[in-house]
């Protein structure tokens, strides 16, 4: 089954995190955040746990963005998948 990363809903302050939504098919598994600058990001699985750097910078867990669509990097799909086995 596949992932899917979208933006969530909610509200962000100008220097506030940014947040998404991460599906396996249409079951939410995990949101991911990173800061406004890309420096520090995490997840927090729906199961309650968290972890600080998944798989290095933010920019090897999300690729696309503006105008590309926003995808989940292999290296973060390769994670997920070991988290959620």
């Amino acid at each position: 089954m596949a992932f899917r990363v979208e933006h969530e809903d909610s509200p962000r302050e100008s220097f506030g995190n940014y947040r998404y939504c991460i599906y396996k098919g249409d079951r939410l598994v995990a949101r991911y955040w990173h800061d406004f600058r890309g420096d520090e990001h995490g997840i927090d699985f729906v199961s309650g746990e968290s972890e600080s750097w998944p798989v290095g910078r933010m920019i090897e867990f999300l690729e696309g963005g503006g105008p590309q669509p926003l995808r989940l990097s292999a290296r973060a799909i390769t994670y997920l998948d070991s988290k959620l086995a």
